[in-house]
């Protein structure tokens, strides 16, 4: 079991398809470097709830959430956005507000990639400032650690450039455990092969 403490639980909402995976991976990544404990959808939790409620909870039981819009757009034949992303949004935003104590604000991160229209579907986020990217590994591994790293909630942190230097070797372990599970392996496993691999830079 891994142990689970709000102040450095972070709930990430990015896509899961597999062009994002790399991306999503290393924002896991990124988030365990930083001293966080990351939270996700793809907890298996209880089957009997349903999955915004589950959701929900992840993100009650965390401090700190990171929503990456990147597929809000028109895909396919029929050219449907998926909203799931924006969806969570407003549910970190909420809980945010209707924290009442200042020890239980909820603080949340997004991210959008360059040239992203976002502010076309969803302007109500109009004045916040998000993280941007150009949707590669690099890039997504600074606009994280920049706004992780800043929490005192943080230990001391490597700099990008160690992170994305080891990308190759958490790729290899999500791809081991994606090869034994399928594409959607046990969370938990996830994150101790994250662990496994942050403990090099260690002091």
């Amino acid at each position: 079991m891994l142990a689970l403490d709000r102040a450095t639980s972070v709930f990430i909402n990015c896509p899961y398809d597999g062009n994002f995976r790399p991306l999503f991976d290393a924002v896991v990544f990124v988030a365990v470097c930083c001293g966080f404990m990351p939270r996700s959808a793809l907890e298996t939790g209880t089957v009997a709830e349903p999955r915004t409620a589950r959701i929900l909870q992840a993100l009650i039981e965390s401090k700190y959430s990171i929503h990456d819009l990147s597929r809000c757009t028109g895909e396919g034949e029929e050219n449907l956005a998926r909203f799931n992303m924006p969806l969570e949004l407003g549910m970190a935003m909420a809980h945010r507000r209707l924290s009442r104590r200042v020890a239980d604000r909820h603080d949340w991160l997004v991210l959008v990639p360059l040239g992203h229209r976002y502010h076309a579907f969803i302007s109500d986020i109009l004045g916040f400032d998000p993280g941007r990217h150009d949707e590669s590994e690099p890039e997504i591994v600074k606009a994280v650690m920049r706004w992780l790293a800043t929490w005192r909630d943080a230990v001391r942190t490597p700099n990008p450039q160690q992170v994305i230097s080891v990308l190759p070797e958490v790729h290899q372990e999500m791809r081991t455990l994606r090869e034994t599970w399928g594409p959607f392996p046990p969370w938990a496993d996830i994150v101790l092969a994250c662990l496994k691999i942050a403990k090099k830079f260690e002091a």
